[in-house]
């Protein structure tokens, strides 16, 4: 059962990561792009998402597409602001100064801002993690379809504690594993960077 969620969990965080940060990305350069999402963003970021499970429900069924979208759904916004946030404060003067030397936005895309940003977007991502995995035990309790949100629930339906407990462990080392998963990779993408720098220096 764990299994299930965390397959869930991960699918709908990487769609999660694909829409959050190219959106992010779009936002940041384009002013049409702002002008349509902006408001969008403004409003969605703060509302409770899974107020929306029904309409999800209604739309996509009961299955496993629409535990997804609503995870993705759910955790796309907090990577969109942390991408949009993260591209708009990367140093004006390093991207003058690509420009200067001939640099094309594709190059002072890919070559400048990205490296600026990716930590903070990184950030985004960490946050949005848990928030998957969240949300995809509420989405299970509600819709059922096994997993370790349907696995306790069924549990505490028949009284059954030691149940609901060893549901609690197993979602606690879910977690655990993803976390420390994102800071691993977090390390790996970020070696060049002054914060891996002070963290060997500590």
């Amino acid at each position: 059962y764990a299994a299930i969620t965390l397959y869930r969990t991960l699918i709908a965080f990487s769609l999660a990561a694909v829409i959050g940060v190219g959106l992010g990305i779009l936002i940041s350069r384009n002013v049409a792009v702002r002008w349509f999402f902006d408001p969008i963003v403004s409003i969605g970021l703060p509302m409770p998402k899974i107020a929306l499970l029904t309409i999800f429900m209604l739309w996509f069924g009961l299955h496993d597409l629409s535990k997804i979208l609503m995870v993705t759904f759910s955790a796309s916004f907090q990577i969109i602001i942390a991408t949009w946030a993260a591209t708009s404060n990367v140093d004006k003067e390093l991207i003058w100064s690509a420009r200067s030397l001939g640099a094309s936005d594709r190059q002072v895309l890919w070559e400048v801002i990205m490296p600026g940003a990716l930590p903070q977007i990184l950030t985004g991502l960490q946050i949005a993690m848990p928030i998957c995995l969240i949300v995809i035990l509420v989405t299970e309790m509600a819709m059922g379809g096994r997993g370790l949100g349907d696995t306790m629930l069924a549990s505490a339906r028949y009284a059954d504690s030691p149940g609901v407990f060893a549901g609690i462990v197993e979602i606690g080392l879910v977690g655990f594993c993803v976390i420390r998963t994102m800071e691993f990779l977090r390390r790996r993408l970020l070696v060049w960077h002054q914060e891996a720098q002070k963290e060997v220096a500590a």
